[in-house]
């Protein structure tokens, strides 16, 4: 299960500007919140100190995104205090060892300025984090953070069980449709899509006629069919970073 499909059944994602420091990185955890003085790092710092075991830092850096505030130090601790992962409003540096250590982070970018140790900030508390769209995305202590080589969505406590059960659904359907597109049926019919609404358009098939300037309903697909069964390879998913989520709330 993963940030595509939860951000289509409710997930709040984060902004695109961020990037996973190595590929693959991904996580599934409960956030702790923390703010960054401008250029300075001490909260991160105590905040590796003092989040729960499997919890994944969320770091506002006040806007100041033009350092490096993970680093190889920071990394390692993390990952030795069993911290789940990073996501940041700024930049990293020593990418090559956070790769190394297998800790995943997700930034804005890479700088080699160093930062301070002694200006501050809040751990635990809530932050605001640049979103998708005009209204900054509010992250408190609690809330899911799922994050993979697609984005990072945030998962609003009080709200997972609805979002997980949508999101399940959701992936059934998807996988049904590779398998029907699989064996050579049109997305035109499978997703009830009209093409003479685009220019050029010169049918194929039953196409001309079933869209006479109406929209085509999708076609069913068997609800009661295992949607695993003789599937096309590419729907298949292993599992994912949510997995965390789905083992707490799945059987709510």
């Amino acid at each position: 299960m993963g940030t595509v499909a939860l951000a289509r059944c409710g997930g709040r994602p984060f902004g695109t500007h961020l990037f996973s420091v190595w590929p693959g990185a991904a996580f599934a955890a409960t956030a702790f919140p923390v703010r960054c003085a401008p250029g300075d790092n001490l909260a991160l710092h105590v905040a590796v100190a003092q989040a729960p075991t499997g919890s994944a830092l969320v770091v506002d850096v006040a806007g100041e995104s033009e350092y490096g505030y993970v680093d190889e130090i920071l990394a390692v601790a993390a990952r030795t205090r069993g911290i789940a992962g990073i996501i940041l409003d700024g930049c990293v540096r020593d990418i090559a060892a956070i790769a190394e250590c297998e800790l995943p982070v997700f930034g804005t970018g890479v700088s080699v300025r160093e930062v301070g140790h002694d200006a501050g900030g809040s751990v635990g508390r809530r932050v605001d984090m640049e979103a998708t769209g005009p209204v900054p995305l509010s992250v408190r202590r609690g809330d899911w953070i799922v994050a993979d080589d697609d984005g990072v969505v945030c998962l609003p406590r009080g709200q997972v069980s609805t979002i997980i059960a949508d999101t399940m659904s959701s992936i059934s359907r998807s996988r049904e449709i590779i398998d029907a597109v699989s064996a050579g049926e049109s997305t035109l019919d499978l997703l009830g899509l009209d093409p003479s609404r685009v220019a050029g358009w010169e049918g194929a098939g039953d196409h001309s006629a079933d869209f006479g300037g109406r929209r085509s309903r999708p076609r069913a697909l068997n609800p009661r069919r295992d949607p695993r069964a003789g599937e096309h390879p590419a729907a298949r998913t292993r599992r994912g970073p949510c997995s965390a989520v789905t083992d707490v709330y799945g059987g709510e």
